[in-house]
């Protein structure tokens, strides 16, 4: 476990019931400062859940979470003032430009004009969006736009930035491109935390991951580390292992 002061993500005994059910089961993990963190799982794992409730946008039953070291539940407004979010699904509006989507979340974060434009232009040029700024954002490629949404969830600065599912329905060209664009902003100082369905992209990219069955995390760590816990070459392998079935993306 990441100590306390170097955590931007603490998870301890996470429980949410709904109803009789309970998607989520004593979770415990953590995610350290300037980490990319994978949560992976199947459908129905409790991956959504996980997020939803690190977001302060669902209560949990039991259990303590963190964020940027904020307690989710008592401190909800302070946690959300300090993270980014990018959902599955589309996040821009089809009818503005790339530029305009942009300023448009800036003053959603009060940003003066002149200091939201700055931002606009700095994030489009690390974004690699400069050369479509005044592009309509129906006419983007799918990778192109899931950058936009990358970029409109960093106008605050975030320290933690929640990622679900970024690069489904990409093509490997743009996902590629979108991993590259992912580490520039880890390396910046954003702390990672995202789900997917594809191992391959969480073994190229993740520092380390949490595999999630069931409601119950079945294993945490780097992947290499896995690797070799489980006596495994890919981290297929190593979710068969800890799960006893396979991840269908």
């Amino acid at each position: 476990m990441t100590s306390s002061a170097d955590a931007a993500v603490e998870v301890i005994g996470l429980t949410k019931d709904f109803g009789a059910t309970r998607a989520l089961d004593q979770a415990t993990f953590d995610v350290a400062r300037g980490e990319i963190f994978g949560l992976l799982g199947p459908n129905g794992a409790g991956k959504t859940t996980t997020m939803r409730i690190l977001l302060t946008l669902l209560m949990p039953t039991a259990g303590t979470a963190r964020v940027a070291g904020y307690d989710v539940t008592t401190d909800p407004v302070a946690v959300r003032e300090r993270v980014g979010w990018v959902p599955q699904g589309h996040a821009v509006d089809p009818l503005l430009t790339v530029m305009e989507n942009m300023t448009f979340m800036a003053g959603l974060y009060h940003l003066a004009p002149a200091a939201a434009r700055r931002r606009a232009d700095q994030l489009a040029q690390l974004a690699g969006l400069a050369g479509c700024a005044n592009d309509v954002a129906k006419d983007l490629s799918g990778g192109t736009r899931r950058k936009l949404e990358l970029a409109m969830s960093l106008m605050s600065v975030p320290a933690v930035l929640f990622l679900d599912e970024p690069t489904t329905g990409l093509d490997i060209a743009a996902r590629r491109d979108l991993w590259a664009y992912v580490r520039q902003i880890s390396g910046d100082g954003t702390t990672i935390m995202l789900t997917t369905h594809y191992l391959e992209e969480a073994d190229a990219l993740c520092d380390r991951v949490a595999i999630i069955d069931r409601g119950r995390i079945q294993a945490t760590g780097a992947p290499g580390e896995l690797k070799i816990t489980y006596q495994a070459s890919t981290l297929d392998d190593v979710f068969l292992a800890a799960t006893g079935q396979e991840l269908v993306a």
